[in-house]
């Protein structure tokens, strides 16, 4: 065990081995500390970029009108642009810029953050509008796909209202046209038969009854064709009124959907931010653990000669 004054012996010894080589110990860290001040001003400067997207929708297909999809799911959208942009493209050489990384903001649900490093400020901001423009072409297609079918639908509804309009009422109105000629033909024979009944009552008993039998089918007829033609005038007034109300509603719907501030594609939030000074290389940092590192790297390697010097020096 080893006392409080061999203790300051072997302290005052290594202090001495210092002090003995301190020459050696200040040039071997200024060299060191020198290369990194060349390597830091030589290594090519990188520049950092970011941004914050924001995932596109579009209004739902109802009167809510706080009711928008989603155009992509972040989650999915994230894992896909990480694939394609970082994960493909690692072993690429003489890259311009470099896509750092994709994140969903904490707490966001319809956001994006990428960041993207480049040899100069440009260089970086085009990785990110690379990005952006590749999201906005595939959710484009997806808005386009949208208004195409709601498009289509209104067409159908035109359609819909017009042929109404032009053929099932028309074609109501003839019918309904008959069915009164009809029921004034129906209601002129029996005004007949009851001028004839009077006269053959105590004439002709026999064809009085036969009279009376087609009286009858003659009143029938004339109550079939009142129901046929009041459910053919109610069929037009539910057309007109109902089913076409119907219809309009819905079409104005659709118009209402398919202006354009219910559609928005992805972009950038605000805009992309940069910086003046690059993020790489941290010349300062650099420096200073080159100058600890050669520090005591210098007086690891006096301890070492030291110590191979010392078995000689006893001998």
């Amino acid at each position: 065990m080893l006392t409080r004054n061999e203790d300051e012996i072997d302290l005052k010894d290594l202090f001495k081995t210092v002090m003995l080589y301190k020459k050696f110990i200040t040039v071997m860290t200024v060299c060191i500390t020198l290369i990194a001040i060349v390597y830091s001003l030589f290594k090519t400067p990188i520049y950092e970029a970011k941004a914050l997207i924001e995932i596109g929708d579009y209004k739902a297909d109802n009167n809510d009108n706080n009711n928008k999809i989603l155009l992509d799911s972040a989650s999915q959208l994230e894992k896909k642009l990480t694939t394609i942009f970082i994960d493909m493209v690692k072993d690429e050489k003489n890259k311009q810029f470099e896509i750092n990384s994709i994140i969903i903001p904490k707490g966001l649900t319809n956001f994006l953050e990428i960041k993207s490093e480049g040899v100069s400020n440009k260089r970086a901001q085009e990785g990110i509008e690379k990005i952006v423009f590749h999201i906005q072409q595939e959710h484009q297609k997806i808005l386009d796909d949208v208004k195409q079918r709601r498009e289509f639908e209104l067409k159908n509804i035109n359609m819909q209202i017009q042929d109404i309009q032009d053929k099932t009422v028309s074609l109501l109105d003839k019918k309904i046209e008959l069915q009164k000629k009809n029921l004034e033909d129906l209601r002129s024979q029996l005004a007949s038969i009851n001028e004839n009944l009077k006269n053959l009552q105590s004439l002709n008993p026999s064809l009085a009854a036969l009279k009376l039998m087609e009286k009858r089918d003659i009143s029938n007829a004339i109550i079939n064709v009142t129901t046929q033609l009041f459910d053919m005038e109610s069929q037009r007034n539910e057309l007109l009124t109902t089913t076409i109300y119907k219809l309009q509603e819905s079409k104005k719907l659709l118009e209402t959907l398919l202006l354009p501030h219910n559609y928005k594609n992805t972009l950038v939030v605000g805009q992309i931010i940069q910086h003046d000074q690059p993020v790489k290389p941290k010349k300062t940092l650099i420096v200073l653990v080159a100058c600890v590192t050669g520090f005591i790297l210098s007086i690891f390697i006096v301890f070492l000669l030291q110590m191979f010097r010392s078995p000689k020096n006893e001998s």
